[in-house]
């Protein structure tokens, strides 16, 4: 589980955000429990501690909100990454 709390959905915006910059390694896990066909339920209760069995709406908006993001990252959001940044 991420040291960062979480939000039941991650802000979306234009560019990364801290948020984005918080939860990049669970992005990361999300991803790669994608890639390997792992069961939503079991990645959402390992990387958020929420049971999705006594919380099943919000255990599945926590994870397909973030998987989304994850997905953006890799599509759009690391450019932004890549850009110098002003001090």
């Amino acid at each position: 589980m991420s040291g960062e709390p979480f939000q039941d959905r991650p802000p979306v915006t234009e560019r990364v955000n801290a948020y984005d910059e918080q939860h990049l390694a669970i992005y990361l896990r999300l991803l790669m429990a994608e890639e390997e066909g792992a069961d939503w339920r079991e990645v959402v209760h390992v990387l958020f501690g929420l049971d999705p069995v006594r919380e099943p709406e919000r255990a599945k908006l926590v994870h397909e909100s973030h998987l989304v993001r994850a997905h953006w990252m890799t599509e759009t959001g690391y450019r932004h990454l890549l850009e110098p940044r002003m001090q």
